[in-house]
């Protein structure tokens, strides 16, 4: 089957779009992929959304400006899609599915709560095609912590991989996600702030999306006294499976203010780092290869100093192995998409603490 896959993160940068070919197991052919950003008056309306949504306690409920930030993430998605159909001369009648993720504006999986918002119906109507959504909420409700969802797409990337075992695929996006491959054994969570903190800090003092190429961190120096009160958190001791929210280390940033944008920038980066290394003795092996995929992917400066707590395993990004590092989280969910079409489980003990494999996602279909 061909299947879009589209992905709006934490970090709230834009929409990812892909294509892949795939039977929900096996991926037989990546296609091309492309990415719709969003303005910074959308920015700032999803932002104002996030805020919002900290005080929801029903997940269909679209309160003060959620009901526009849903219109505006559905209209986006839409776009995003139509302008890469023309874009690739890609025919509808070529598409079997879209796996459509919509944007996280709560996740609380302690209250059986997530909210992601976007409206998969109204996305099959305006291009009468199924469209699978909503992968979140059945793990939540029956236990599980609802992400990280993609550990089973790097599971089939990395069967095929030549690296030494055990390989952690490691998504720094808005928060930063491990998926452990060894064999059949697959493990993850979330390991604690990827680049939102440090999006957030870039925003607040020089005005910029994010610390461009790692520029800024490169030229900093590490407080490693914040880095050690801020790991001093019981969520870091938690074994797999674990989740976060996007601002759930939110308030730590108030301990910044007197950094300096350098400092600042590289103790957030190095935080990030810190963090990952911090899930590694709750591992059954310690990964002697790293993958690194989203937007961490291109900051230098995080790069080194992942691979220095890593050592002496190897870290290469997503795009040296020829996956896509900004796009590999639109193609798992273009995978999930048909893996939810089949009834195929897209969650499981080790990755969500769900108590069995489960299936999830809603398809709406376009007719």
């Amino acid at each position: 089957m061909q299947a879009i896959g589209l992905m709006s993160g934490t970090s709230l940068d834009g929409v990812d779009v892909a294509v892949i070919e795939t039977d929900g197991e096996r991926i037989s052919a990546f296609g091309p992929t492309g990415y719709r950003a969003y303005a910074e008056g959308e920015r700032a309306l999803l932002r104002q959304g996030l805020g919002e949504a900290t005080a929801m306690t029903d997940r269909v409920q679209r309160p003060g400006v959620l009901a526009q930030a849903e219109a505006l993430v559905t209209r986006a998605h839409g776009d995003a899609v139509a302008d890469y159909l023309e874009d690739n001369e890609l025919p509808l009648g070529a598409v079997d599915i879209i796996g459509f993720h919509g944007q996280t504006v709560l996740h609380r999986p302690e209250r059986r709560l997530t909210v992601q918002i976007g409206d998969g119906r109204a996305l099959a109507r305006r291009f009468g095609l199924p469209v699978a959504f909503d992968f979140r909420a059945a793990d939540v409700a029956a236990g599980g912590q609802g992400a990280p969802l993609v550990p089973v797409f790097h599971g089939a990337l990395v069967e095929s991989l030549d690296r030494p075992r055990p390989v952690a695929v490691l998504n720094i996006g808005g928060v930063a996600n491990i998926t452990y491959c060894d064999g059949d054994k697959l493990i993850a969570c979330d390991t604690g702030p990827g680049n939102a903190l440090l999006d957030d800090f870039m925003r607040a003092r020089t005005g910029r999306a994010f610390d461009t190429g790692g520029a800024k961190a490169a030229r900093g120096h590490v407080d490693q006294a914040f880095i050690d009160h801020v790991l001093r958190n019981p969520f870091f001791a938690l074994p797999p499976p674990k989740s976060l929210d996007r601002n759930a280390f939110a308030s730590v940033a108030g301990g910044l203010s007197d950094f300096t944008v350098a400092d600042g920038a590289a103790t957030l980066a190095a935080l990030t780092t810190a963090c990952v290394a911090r899930v590694i003795p709750l591992l059954p092996r310690p990964p002697r290869t790293w993958i690194v995929a989203g937007g961490g992917a291109h900051n230098p400066a995080m790069l080194a100093m992942l691979a220095e707590r890593v050592a002496p395993a190897t870290v290469e990004t997503a795009d040296a192995l020829g996956w896509s590092s900004d796009a590999l989280e639109a193609q798992a969910f273009a995978y999930l998409a048909v893996r939810t079409l089949r009834g195929l489980p897209i969650t499981f003990p080790t990755t969500t603490g769900v108590a069995k494999p489960m299936p999830g996602g809603i398809v709406a279909r376009g007719d």
